[in-house]
């Protein structure tokens, strides 16, 4: 089974030295973003796109992820369980979400070094995405068919959706405690939520956003995606 683990913001995340190179060498799978301040988010409604220029609040951001396969829940979350203790000086929190899409569009991942400006998209979550709705096989064919091409072009490097929350759990540390706490989901706050991600190069901004306003994302006209 494979599993993305959050790692949310807070704890420093924000500032320009997180992640340590500590944390780094502490959690190799990891993938860690810019401060948000450096980034933007694309809003489309009803058709009709507009951008929104970072920082946003600290209770709405990913500070990194990591992409885990093991073989099952339970070993996601013990695996969560066992992040470095002085990341936030202990006061971090991680979630646990089963990755894939419910309709079966093929994640996937290169492992191609990017050498040109690297971009994690991270499509925002909505009631639809925490329903676990999965699109017509029409729509999963034109993702494919996107992804397959954008990864040809050496654009797209690697990108997955995941399922609603309430197949999640949250891992929550603070300092002092003896041992961290899961909080099983669902979780209700859905902009604090993301249901899939890409990682994309490009030789521009410019080029990044025009690589997510022509992708055929299944809950268009209305969604929000976050570029770091």
């Amino acid at each position: 089974m494979r599993f993305m683990v959050i790692r949310r913001a807070g704890g420093g995340s924000e500032t320009a030295g997180f992640p340590s190179p500590q944390l780094v060498g502490a959690v190799p799978a990891g993938r860690w973003l810019h401060p948000s301040a450096r980034g933007f988010r694309l809003h489309c409604r009803g058709g009709t796109w507009s951008i929104e220029e970072g920082p946003f609040p600290e209770d709405e951001l990913v500070a990194g992820f990591a992409l885990i396969d093991v073989p099952s829940r339970e070993a996601a979350l013990d695996w969560a369980r066992a992040w470095p203790r002085a990341d936030g000086e202990g006061d971090v929190e991680l979630e646990v979400r089963l990755a894939g899409c419910p309709g079966e569009c093929a994640g996937f991942d290169t492992g191609a070094v990017p050498h040109l400006t690297p971009w994690v998209v991270l499509l925002k979550s909505d009631a639809a995405a925490e329903a676990d709705f999965a699109p017509p096989p029409a729509v999963i064919d034109r993702m494919n068919a996107h992804n397959a091409a954008a990864v040809q072009a050496g654009v797209a490097l690697a990108g997955e959706g995941l399922r609603a929350t309430a197949q999640g759990a949250r891992v929550r540390f603070r300092k002092g405690a003896a041992r961290p706490a899961v909080i099983d989901g669902p979780f209700t706050e859905i902009k604090e939520l993301i249901a899939g991600y890409w990682l994309i190069q490009t030789a521009t901004r410019q080029q990044a956003i025009d690589w997510v306003q022509a992708y055929p994302f299944p809950c268009l006209p209305d969604l929000t995606v976050e570029l770091r």
